[in-house]
């Protein structure tokens, strides 16, 4: 059985000409202990997506199934009960209780939900956090880092089927931003929870994931590991969207052999017509400056960007 499993998710916003689509036909599924990415631009429906699946929005049609259960066929009670045992949240906003110190941050939710914490629970989810010397500091006492360690440890303290985490690193500097998407891959696969994690971030989704949901306008664009989403674009938004792209017009003249430029080059792609109009992708990694006469093609350098370990 799938842990998750999204079914033609759709949610429209408003009516009339006010009526915005952010989600159409959403489909895709998720094993137990997968870390997926939810990578899209600024509003391609991807933290629409996450509400939805977290069960904090409701979807205009399709269906959202948690470890067998349909989300969307329970009573509104039962599905805020269930998503309180089942989900975590982390979000950008730390949202700590200033006044309480981490511990007490930790376990707050789950005395909301009338839950007698447990104390091994509590102290195994404080190491795994590495925040075990820092339980009795208040917010104020605590590094950015720490601070979103603590928003982490309290949506996982119950040890929820499924967290969801929606830009969680936005609001920290690079350095610590790059400490802790090792630290976030780290725990998830420590403690074996399935992460979907909503990020516009690239190099975040290829680094940290399993599986990549690459987004546009509301439509699911394509579902895969990151190797296949960067090697493999189904089309041109994902080639342009996922790293660096030289995206070209050219012909495909047979399997394994396009032209672009008056050249032909060898090829990954079979199976379109003869003489097919094609958009080629190359990556730039692939391409190697080499005196003229050992070069296929001829080209003018405009601009050179230093970048520590290569130039642009």
């Amino acid at each position: 059985m799938k842990l998750v499993k999204v079914d033609h998710l759709c949610k429209t916003y408003g009516t009339g000409e006010a009526q915005v689509e952010a989600l159409k036909n959403a489909s895709f599924t998720l094993e137990k202990g997968e870390f997926s990415a939810v990578i899209g631009e600024s509003g391609s429906g991807k933290s629409t997506l996450l509400n939805c699946i977290g069960g904090l929005d409701t979807p205009t049609s399709g269906k959202v199934w948690l470890n067998g259960q349909d989300l969307f066929s329970m009573s509104e009670e039962k599905r805020t009960v269930f998503r309180r045992r089942n989900i975590g949240f982390v979000f950008q906003s730390f949202q700590l209780i200033p006044e309480l110190n981490v511990e007490q941050n930790i376990i707050f939710p789950l005395l909301l939900d009338y839950q007698r914490p447990d104390q091994d629970a509590v102290d195994e989810i404080l190491e795994v956090l590495g925040l075990t010397e820092r339980r009795r500091h208040l917010p104020s006492q605590l590094s950015g880092g720490q601070q979103q360690r603590v928003a982490i440890a309290r949506a996982l303290v119950n040890r929820p089927k499924v967290l969801l985490l929606d830009e969680p690193l936005g609001a920290l500097d690079l350095r610590l931003r790059k400490d802790m998407q090792n630290e976030l891959k780290r725990i998830q696969q420590q403690l074996g929870i399935t992460f979907i994690y909503v990020t516009h971030d690239q190099e975040e989704a290829l680094a940290m994931s399993d599986t990549i949901v690459v987004m546009d306008q509301g439509k699911i664009q394509q579902i895969g590991t990151p190797t296949d989403i960067y090697n493999e674009p189904k089309n041109a938004f994902v080639a342009d969207f996922i790293g660096e792209s030289n995206i070209l017009d050219g012909i495909m003249h047979q399997d394994y052999v396009v032209e672009f430029f008056n050249r032909k080059f060898k090829c990954l792609d079979k199976g379109f017509a003869p003489m097919e109009p094609v958009d080629v992708v190359i990556r730039p990694e692939d391409i190697e400056i080499v005196p003229p006469e050992k070069g296929q093609l001829r080209g003018t350098v405009t601009s050179v960007t230093f970048k520590g370990v290569h130039y642009d």
